[in-house]
């Protein structure tokens, strides 16, 4: 982009442009948050119904193990990415406090790079539970794909969303130690929560190549609270559901629909399918 002859006014301290445009950016980057989240639960209504009106080998295709398995792993996607951006919805409401505060800091950044990452596989996804018809033009579901990446790449691509959470840890180390209370109140409530919060905590005890590891931290950081978040606010089955499929790295599969066995697949279906009123 080219800006010729084009008159400006400077808008704070020269040199202290990121900060003065932080407050905003939260906000944006939080409308990037509910942006993918709402894409993805778009793209969960129309497979679901697709599923529950699909017969395939004289069974709706909703009751087919496999396909089961790939639809309640989209559902638990979605699940978490609007609780979180939900938890973060409430903390800057409630900006007035320290804690809340700090805890948005952090947690937008996070949460930008994380749910706005995910929404492309899961678009892509979502389009292959319907099929061939899926692509076409006259479908919402090219449309959806279309859009789903660009919530990553605008407001501070992924990198820079990784580079922003290493800032904030030595700038404003209130925001981190909100973060690590935020996820430590999940504590006890499932045994691969605790696991979790070791893990991260030893990432940013080795301070060794920490900006190359940042993706990868920021990525264990996103899993923490999306699992904490849902085991204290959110559906009992769901969190369950999430954390052994998301905090078990000998249970988290590559692509989606590789859930473990032991989760209730229909009922997580029955939960997020379109109903009429």
């Amino acid at each position: 982009t080219e800006l010729r002859g084009a008159l400006g006014w400077m808008v704070g301290e020269e040199g202290r442009g990121v900060a003065a445009i932080l407050e905003m950016v939260a906000m944006t980057r939080f409308d990037c948050m509910i942006g993918s989240s709402a894409l993805m639960r778009q793209g969960i209504a129309q497979i679901t119904h697709h599923a529950e009106h699909r017969v395939v080998f004289g069974k709706k295709l909703s009751e087919q193990p496999l396909m089961q398995n790939v639809l309640a792993d989209l559902i638990l996607e979605n699940e978490a990415g609007i609780a979180y951006t939900m938890r973060l919805a409430r903390a800057l409401d409630q900006a007035d406090s320290p804690y809340e505060r700090n805890l948005a800091r952090m947690g937008t950044a996070i949460g930008k790079y994380w749910i706005c990452k995910r929404a492309p596989g899961h678009s892509y996804e979502a389009m292959e539970c319907i099929g061939g018809s899926g692509v076409m033009e006259d479908s919402i579901m090219p449309r959806l794909f279309r859009e789903s990446p660009i919530n990553t790449i605008w407001e501070g691509s992924g990198n820079v969303q990784c580079l922003d959470m290493l800032r904030a840890t030595q700038r404003n180390p209130d925001s981190f130690d909100a973060f690590m209370e935020e996820i430590h109140r999940a504590q006890g409530k499932h045994p691969l929560m605790d696991r979790m919060l070791d893990t991260v905590q030893a990432e940013f005890a080795d301070k060794a190549d920490i900006e190359y590891r940042s993706r990868r931290i920021v990525e264990r950081m996103a899993l923490s609270i999306q699992a904490a978040t849902l085991l204290q606010f959110g559906d009992e089955q769901v969190a369950a559901a999430f954390c052994d499929a998301r905090l078990d790295p000998q249970n988290s599969g590559w692509v989606y629909g590789t859930l473990p066995r032991g989760i209730d697949c229909a009922a997580l279906i029955q939960r997020a399918r379109p109903k009429l009123a």
